[in-house]
């Protein structure tokens, strides 16, 4: 089973941002299992974080932008990267400025700094999100169309065409992300066309861009006069080329096809903001930050209603917060009424429990409800849902062994299906008031991921006699 895996030590370095044309430093620090990537900004007071999660995406203009509470991370997509490439899975980046260096317009400068700090890894198993049915994104306006498909590991294959002869149509495809990432995709630099490099500009935007850290491909007929433009907007010492290559000022090009590679590159970055690695194929046609956003989103989505699935599958967990006589010691039921058998979650910020009863002929009940198709009694599991509300009542509550709980009363109790022998009947009951010693509680009890009764419901706790 792989292992989750952090940086060794942290590791830093300086630069000036491609959007912003600020000068920044950015830090990569150890963290710990399932702590995901976080951005951290250091030089405002109280140091607000940013978590990498598709959710707080606030700005795609020419890049990923993150934000929370009016603090913004700019253009992350290069940084999330080279630690998704790198199958980095915890990582605290902490920067001084509101964007990471852009260095040469790849994700190699943070490759190299991360290699050189070590990677280490961690006691917890590395969580994968595995595409089982075909995820389809398509922007007709734009031409643009993303498809996930299943299978066991991670590909992407990119397609970028944009109905430009100065680019032409280009394709790339990455099938494994630990012997190519490296060496094929991480070095491949940013780039833009001629025609939109003053549009840019004048929008705010690539105030830190330099021949040295992007491509700039020609795609117009060039005056003098914009060549001394362009000599001011880079801040040349001498005025640029044309170049005989189709680039400006005729830099050579990494690989024959480095657009498409850097568009895949891109991709990597975007994808990582779902909040999980993923196992799937992804398939690209004209791809960009706002279309890889919409897409993650998509499968962020189907990611979180997974879990929510498996959080009330125990086949999927081998967690144990209480085991049957840890519970024997919390409650005071015994047979034939206990009716919880293992807690497998407590949640001390929600208040809320999730347990199961395992359900068997053997009940004693069954006997005579009913003898030709037996049934577990609906009110039976109001009062497994009771007993579950005992466990947090337990954590509530001071001396709670020479305690009793007692119900006051059930509010919209539904039984939407039979409950019979075989099921395993998840419990996840929720503190929602409290009042002196009394308790008030939602709860619902699900039997394959479908909910089959649920109710409000009172309790008070009384001095044991």
């Amino acid at each position: 089973m792989e292992k989750q895996r952090t940086i060794s030590k942290p590791v830093a370095f300086s630069g000036i941002g491609l959007h912003t044309g600020n000068t920044s430093t950015i830090t990569f620090h150890p963290a710990p299992a399932d702590y995901g990537y976080v951005f951290v900004r250091t030089d405002i007071d109280g140091n607000p974080e940013i978590p990498a999660l598709v959710d707080y995406v606030v700005d795609l203009s020419r890049g990923t932008t993150l934000g929370l509470n009016g603090v913004q991370v700019h253009t992350v997509e290069h940084v999330l990267a080279s630690l998704a490439g790198l199958k980095i899975d915890n990582c605290r980046i902490e920067l001084d400025a509101n964007e990471p260096p852009v260095v040469d317009g790849s994700s190699m400068p943070y490759v190299e700094a991360i290699l050189s700090a070590g990677i280490t890894e961690l006691d917890k198993p590395r969580k994968y999100f595995e595409i089982k049915e075909t995820v389809r994104y398509i922007n007709e306006a734009k031409h643009v169309e993303i498809v996930a498909l299943p299978t066991n590991d991670f590909r992407i294959t990119v397609m970028v065409d944009y109905f430009n002869p100065a680019l032409g149509s280009q394709h790339t495809g990455m099938f494994d992300l630990e012997r190519e990432f490296v060496t094929e995709f991480a070095p491949a630099r940013t780039f833009c066309f001629l025609t939109e490099v003053q549009m840019l500009y004048k929008n705010g935007l690539i105030k830190g861009g330099s021949l040295d850290s992007a491509i700039v491909i020609i795609d117009k007929e060039v005056v003098d006069s914009e060549l001394n433009e362009l000599k001011e907007l880079f801040k040349l010492e001498d005025t640029p080329a044309l170049g005989d290559n189709g680039i400006l000022n005729g830099i050579s090009l990494r690989f024959k096809n480095e657009p498409a590679r850097h568009k895949l590159l891109d991709m990597i970055g975007d994808l990582a903001l779902v909040g999980v690695p993923l196992k799937g194929q992804i398939l690209a046609a004209r791809p960009g930050h706002y279309s890889n956003i919409e897409f993650g989103k998509l499968i962020r989505k189907q990611y979180l209603e997974a879990l929510e699935k498996e959080k009330y599958d125990p086949s999927k967990t081998t967690e144990v917060f209480y085991d049957i006589n840890q519970i024997m010691e919390i409650l005071p039921h015994r047979y034939p009424f206990l009716l919880v058998d293992r807690v497998i979650s407590y949640d001390e910020h929600t208040d809320t429990v999730i347990a199961y009863k395992n359900v068997t002929i053997n009940e004693p009940f069954f006997t005579g409800h009913f003898p030709v198709m037996p049934v577990f009694p609906g009110v039976l599991i109001m009062e497994a849902l009771a007993q579950v509300g005992g466990i947090i009542l337990a954590k509530k509550t001071d001396d709670y062994q020479n305690k009793l709980a007692f119900y006051m009363g059930i509010k919209n109790a539904k039984f939407r299906r039979p409950v019979v022998p075989g099921d395993q009947m998840v419990m996840e009951v929720k503190l929602v008031y409290k009042r002196f010693n009394t308790f008030t509680f939602n709860g619902k009890a699900m039997v394959g991921g479908q909910i089959v009764a649920e109710a409000e419901f009172q309790a008070a706790v009384v001095d044991r006699k």
